[in-house]
């Protein structure tokens, strides 16, 4: 008897009264740029954040849709988002992707783009909030997604309902809300949207996690389990980030030459390997080597590996990663110097 009512709840539009809640830590800023994209994720967020800051002065909402030019039908429907957001008094901004032919990674590369131009629309609008419709159900696939390549506890934290891409801020307040309850929130107010092909299309990845969500649900790993997992998982990545940091901090040494930094990573002999993995990360990004993205954790763990039984055994060990060479004494100082080539990888530096 239970079960009906829980599944109309799941399926029911969002009330005025939820959608303020969610949108209560929105209120301070100044200028939200909505990414409407026409699905009704976005076309939803954009008509509860419309309702939610009218008549309240601020933030001033603005609205933008980037049209990637990957499909045909791409044109009309950001035309269509023009539209609503004309109906709905909300200054609207098409962003273009001038894209060459793609022969492999088109996902990835769109959404790089999205984020570049949608981030360069929001610096123009004088640091807005760029507002994300991603929900609980882009929350499960991204989860699962990240479990497939190995990832830790970081990457299992999920997305974040606020974070940064560079300098402008990301907020994504609907990340506990089911997909469902979005569409349903579009048809109870009249407003169209579009349904991509590409989300259905089993080339892309997301998209093959997508069509075993049902097979999944049943059997207990649905996204009403996997949303609370990805918030406890960031819940513990917080803290073990703040011991790292303090601990970071704690053992730091007066620079080498040529501003190498130093470490008394020996004081850290009795720490957990996830402390000293995470300490070991930190170091290597503000070392600022001329890797362009951090490690791949597969690497930072073997390289914290090998420092650890070193530091065991008292012993010397030099190794380099993400373009810094990390060079640790008898004493326990570890000092990370940038690399003079490139090279890919941990590996034991020249001597």
């Amino acid at each position: 008897m239970s079960a009906a009512p829980r599944r109309a709840a799941e399926d029911a539009p969002l009330s005025a009264v939820e959608a303020g809640s969610l949108f209560a830590g929105l209120a301070g800023e100044a200028r939200l740029l909505v990414a409407v994209s026409g699905g009704p994720d976005s076309v939803a967020l954009l008509a509860l954040l419309r309702d939610w800051s009218r008549g309240r002065g601020e933030p001033g909402l603005f609205a933008a849709t980037v049209d990637h030019g990957l499909r045909p039908e791409a044109a009309a429907e950001a035309g269509m988002v023009a539209e609503l957001c004309g109906k709905f008094g909300v200054p609207h901004a098409i962003l273009r992707w001038n894209v060459e032919s793609l022969s492999s990674g088109v996902q990835e590369k769109a959404r790089a783009a999205r984020y570049r131009l949608l981030c360069g629309q929001a610096r123009a609008l004088g640091g807005a909030v760029l507002v994300t419709g991603h929900t609980l159900d882009d929350q499960a696939e991204t989860l699962l997604m990240r479990l497939a390549r190995g990832s830790g506890p970081a990457g299992l934290s999920g997305m974040r309902s606020r974070s940064r891409k560079d300098d402008v801020a990301l907020a994504r307040p609907l990340l506990g809300v089911a997909k469902a309850r979005l569409v349903a929130t579009c048809h109870a107010r009249g407003h169209a949207f579009v349904s991509d092909p590409a989300n259905a299309d089993p080339r892309f990845e997301r998209a093959r996690w997508r069509s075993l969500a049902p097979v999944l649900a049943e059997a207990g790993l649905g996204a009403r389990r996997l949303g609370p997992l990805a918030a406890r998982m960031a819940r513990l990545d917080d803290a073990i980030e703040a011991v790292a940091a303090r601990r970071l901090a704690e053992i730091a040494l007066p620079d080498g030459e040529g501003g190498a930094r130093r470490l008394a990573l020996g004081a850290l002999r009795e720490e957990p390997e996830e402390i000293v993995l995470r300490v070991l990360a930190r170091a290597l990004a503000h070392a600022g080597g001329q890797g362009e993205a951090p490690p791949r954790l597969e690497r930072l763990e073997a390289c914290a590996s090998g420092l650890r039984e070193a530091l065991a055994g008292r012993g010397r060990l030099r190794r380099t990663l993400s373009g810094c060479v990390l060079a640790l004494d008898r004493d326990g100082v570890l000092t990370l110097s940038r690399e003079g080539l490139r090279r890919r990888g941990v590996h034991p530096a020249p001597s």
